[in-house]
């Protein structure tokens, strides 16, 4: 019952019996002695519901809708991510308690392979590795792979995902077939669909190899730990975050590693306008894209950024946001291409 409800009840019922019992017993000779013992009730039950409505507060988790962002996000210069998180990591003291170690997003300054991945990581406890098949000029999907073994987790979610992407590309092609024969809205949407056939038919093939395409993590350790991962080679930066104590309720933005200058989103060479007859600039009439080839990176490339247009780290510091995730947060801010 709520602090509110039982001071209505007292007042309903206990003035009229103090009233009753101070008439019969205020004809007495203790009448005096009546009198300040029921005004001292009185007291006594207005300052316990007081007290009782002070200690009303909502039980449950309190950051619920509260959502952390690591990460640059569109628009932001990655040299000066870069440096904020290097000046982070410098001033960052031991978690409390001892041993529970502090959440950072480790960037990566090349897209590397599973077992090189372990090596770089070596004994760093992680929790979840991003990754994105790097094709030229082709926006593909950033996804999230929980890791806590590498690279044997890696290698279990690599294989889940090109199972998953054959599936797309089956899906696109049949989306396609259906569309034959129509006028010029369809041949357009037709073109979307082949598009979306052949880059997630090259994501499947480059999963299924183990494919070179793994460039950031999020790892918990030690402030030590973390300053010795920092200076690994194939490390880029190494960004703490000592507020996140929930990965469910964080978004991870890592910089991908051809972007050097500003976070921007990029454009799909696959999805560009169809050549024009005779009009400039338009290459050979007819001419079919060409197949995109693994491994092969260009700029502009897609940002990773968690779907949100909001900052991810208002300097110094960062800020919890009110929104909770979405499933496009997914896609690492919608850069990439959507999440199937």
């Amino acid at each position: 019952m709520r602090a509110g409800d039982l001071l209505r009840r007292w007042d309903e019922r206990l003035p009229p019996r103090l009233a009753g019992t101070v008439t019969r017993l205020g004809d007495g000779p203790s009448r005096p002695r009546v009198l300040t013992t029921a005004a001292l009730l009185s007291c006594a039950a207005v300052l316990l519901a007081a007290g009782w409505a002070a200690d009303d507060r909502p039980t449950g988790d309190r950051t619920v809708g509260e959502v952390t962002r690591v990460g640059v996000a569109d628009g932001d210069s990655i040299p000066g991510y870069v440096r904020a998180a290097a000046v982070d990591l410098a001033a960052l003291r031991p978690a409390a308690p001892a041993g529970d170690g502090t959440y950072a997003l480790v960037s990566l300054s090349s897209y590397l392979t599973p077992q090189r991945a372990a090596a770089v990581f070596g004994d760093v406890p992680l929790a979840a590795v991003f990754g994105r098949v790097p094709l030229a000029d082709r926006q593909t999907e950033i996804v999230r792979i929980p890791a806590q073994r590498v690279p044997d987790d890696v290698v279990a979610g690599m294989a889940e995902l090109a199972a998953r992407k054959d599936g797309e590309a089956a899906d696109y092609r049949a989306r396609a077939a259906a569309l034959a024969g129509g006028g010029q809205a369809d041949r357009e949407l037709r073109r979307v669909y082949d598009s979306g056939a052949e880059v997630a038919a090259a994501e499947a093939a480059a999963y299924r190899t183990g494919c070179a395409c793994l460039y950031a993590a999020v790892v918990r350790a030690e402030p030590v730990a973390l300053r010795g991962v920092a200076a690994r080679p194939e490390v880029r930066a190494v960004d703490p975050a000592p507020e996140v104590s929930r990965l469910d309720r964080t978004v991870f933005t890592p910089p991908l590693p051809e972007q050097r200058e500003v976070a921007h989103p990029p454009a799909d060479a696959g999805l560009a306008p169809e050549p024009t007859a005779g009009g400039p600039d338009h290459g050979t009439p007819g001419a079919a894209t060409p197949a995109p080839t693994v491994g092969e990176t260009s700029e502009p490339a897609p940002q990773v950024t968690d779907s949100s247009p909001a900052p991810v780290r208002p300097a110094p510091g960062r800020v919890p946001s009110q929104t909770p995730p979405t499933s496009a947060d997914a896609t690492a801010g919608g850069t990439g291409a959507p999440a199937g």
